[in-house]
């Protein structure tokens, strides 16, 4: 921008007043002339010569021909004495020292006046004029100047496009300065993306804005010159994720900022003004209406629509400007988080009753009633698990009833719930605020709740909760054993189809078989459909090996270290496949701790977890996605020590040779027992 300072005011030194006494002294001894017109304007009185105002002033022509030389301008002339001073200098062609401050002013006086180009050439309304367009239109402060100046002049300000030829200047500077490569190399133009997903700070956004002194000098304007240069700025071409920031600076600085309201709260305590409230609605409602309609969800952040909707109910704004905040704030409700939605100031009074709950309850449904059948899918979800959320903070208020604590959950459908984690953590806090609630309305509240909704560790928690009724602990038990078959099911299916190969060649297994023609290396998903597999037991292979292989000779150490491998195999296979016949028939053991030694004991876990009430679960579907996992991986540990035997040929021919009772072959053969059964 053009950071040319403005010029000095006139009404400094020398005073108009004095100017104007010694060129009327001076006039009168030159001319021999007296000052026979008297002036009045304002209270005060000027004595001036009749030839020089009626060559300038159509007006003083045609006053003076009507009447006496006395002569009273009204109340409403533009700029009052002040400016008339100058009028009448520039009537006696004295130098007028015109600048930002009273170009204004003194073009409108000149054209109540009709100081035209119709009484002599270059008279004040050109003048004015040529400065204006000159001088003035081409810097940005001495633009604002004039532009603030005209508040007092209007509307004859407005009428010879005072007002409109600044605005549209200022608006052009603006794209200029959008635009300029050289500015905005290294400082960016002030976006809100930085205040996206945190609270609404009033000071941090003040910040932000005084980055530009273009955008804090905008933002320092009244509200009628604010609305024009914005719809200036669109209509010139500026991008909206460059207008809608200066909306929102504006918004903060004259709506949401308390310090404002406390400046206009004294104001209005001192000259009887009109109230911060009323004030605040005003520029309000022309904010609503410079704000993008629908197309700012990602440049305006939803927490600005949260703040100004907080703050319209904190100065009980009129019914008009709320419905339309509601209505902004519910098409974005989607982009919004958990801790945006609005309570009470004061946690301690009724939040029941608060209006900041029914504002919230009415947002929720104006969403739910408009969305449309594209967007319902990406947000429905969304929304609803906030509203839970939302209601866990409602939930602790004793005064809450179960009826209106229902009516709540069902503001949004229960469709719209893809978990009901938050709802049933939600129920839970009610329920522990409220201990009097017959056990009819605890069953009403708990049947919004869909066991196959929950996860695995709110299913846990639920069947150990002693608030939830028992037909829901019960729902919880048959989800929670479903989930347990599915982890078992889902790590079968992995050894199958991961791990097969690997051990095909040593484990007899009735969901990996290995056809008659197939070779060892080759994978077992190339079956034939309808193609049978024979069993093949660790037993047999070890014993083919020793039948094919020649006799070798090895060290009584090496046979005493592998026949106490194997035994330790042996015990480890019993001990899991007792393990999961158990796990099979679906019973619960009731010494949780033996089952934990034996699935767990080289993990030095125990499958017993405990919830956040201090209970400990007591069936086996109780464990945890991650120790499910271990068991799982527990079983291919040992897959992978079996099936490391059978590579391990070597060894076996120096076993065979050195131990001819056959000790190795009677491990061998109970294996191979142990699997076949």
């Amino acid at each position: 921008m053009d950071s040319t300072s403005a010029r000095a005011s006139p009404f400094s030194s020398p005073k108009p007043a004095a100017l104007l006494k010694k060129v009327v002294f001076t006039w009168s001894q030159e001319t021999g002339l007296p000052a026979s017109v008297c002036v009045r304007i304002h209270g005060k009185i000027f004595n001036l010569h009749m030839l020089p105002l009626i060559s300038r002033s159509g007006y003083f022509k045609k006053a003076l021909i009507e009447s006496s030389s006395d002569v009273e301008l009204p109340h409403s002339f533009p700029g009052g004495s002040e400016t008339f001073e100058m009028v009448a200098l520039f009537a006696y062609d004295s130098p007028l020292p015109l600048d930002p401050f009273n170009v204004s002013a003194l073009r409108c006086a000149a054209e109540f006046l009709q100081m035209t180009e119709d009484h002599t050439s270059g008279n004040l309304c050109e003048t004015s004029d040529l400065y204006l367009n000159q001088v003035v239109l081409q810097s940005w402060d001495d633009t604002l100047i004039v532009l603030q100046t005209c508040q007092t002049l209007l509307p004859m300000a407005e009428e010879l496009l005072i007002v409109s030829r600044c605005v549209e200047s200022l608006a052009f500077m603006a794209c200029m300065e959008i635009l300029d490569p050289e500015q905005r190399r290294d400082r960016p133009v002030p976006t809100l993306q930085a205040l996206a997903g945190r609270p609404w700070d009033s000071e941090a956004v003040k910040e932000v804005a005084g980055q530009d002194l273009w955008i804090k000098d905008l933002i320092a304007l009244p509200l009628q010159f604010f609305r024009r240069i914005i719809r200036s700025l669109r209509r010139q071409g500026m991008k909206e994720k460059y207008v809608s920031p200066i909306v929102v600076f504006y918004a903060n600085k004259w709506v949401l900022s308390k310090k404002t309201h406390k400046f206009w709260e004294n104001t209005a305590e001192e000259d009887g003004a009109d109230t911060a409230g009323n004030k605040v609605s005003t520029i309000l409602r022309g904010i609503l209406e410079l704000l993008p309609a629908a197309n700012g969800a990602e440049i305006v952040p939803v927490t600005f629509y949260f703040a100004l909707l907080s703050m319209s109910l904190a100065l009980n704004l009129n019914d008009s400007i709320r419905l339309k905040l509601q209505d902004l704030v519910a098409y974005h409700l989607h982009l919004a988080q958990a801790e945006d939605f609005l309570l009470p100031d004061n946690r301690l009074q009724n939040i029941a009753s608060s209006p900041e709950l029914k504002t919230m309850e009415r947002v929720v449904s104006i969403h739910v009633s408009s969305r449309n059948e594209t967007t319902a899918a990406n947000t429905s979800s969304t929304v609803a698990e906030l509203w839970d959320i939302y209601l866990s903070q409602i939930a602790v208020d004793p005064k809450v009833g179960p009826d209106r604590f229902m009516k709540l959950i069902e503001t949004v459908p229960m469709a719209d719930r893809d978990t009901h984690d938050h709802l049933y953590k939600a129920i839970n806090t009610f329920l522990s605020a409220h201990p009097w609630v017959s056990n009819e309305e605890k069953a009403n509240l708990c049947s919004n709740i869909n066991c196959q909704k929950l996860s695995q560790e709110a299913c846990i928690q639920a069947v150990q909760d002693e608030l939830m009724p028992l037909r829901l602990i019960i729902q919880a038990l048959f989800v929670q054993q479903l989930h347990t078959q599915q982890a078992f099911k889902h790590c079968s299916e992995s050894f199958r189809y991961l791990h097969c190969k690997e051990f095909s060649e040593s484990i007899p297994s009735s969901t990996c078989q290995v056809p008659k023609i197939q070779k060892l290396n080759e994978s077992p998903r190339n079956l034939a459909i309808g193609e049978e597999a024979p069993v093949v037991s660790l037993g047999s292979l070890m014993k083919e090996d020793l039948s094919m292989k020649g006799p070798a000779h090895g060290s009584k150490a090496e046979n005493e270290s592998t026949r106490f491998r194997i035994q330790a195999l042996e015990k480890k296979l019993a001990s899991l496949k007792h393990s999961l016949q158990n796990t099979s028939k679906g019973s619960v053991k009731t010494d949780l701790k033996t089952v934990s030694f034996r699935l767990f004991a080289m993990e030095g876990s125990a499958v017993a977890r405990r919830n956040p009430f201090g209970h400990v679960s007591g069936c086996i579907g109780s464990l945890s996605w991650t120790a499910q996992r271990k068991y799982a991986n527990r079983l291919l540990k040992v897959f992978r020590k079996i099936a490391m035997l059978g590579k391990g040929k070597s060894k076996v021919k120096q076993m065979a040779s050195g131990h001819p009772d056959g000790s190795l072959s009677c491990r061998s053969k109970s294996l191979h027992e142990m699997h076949d059964c």
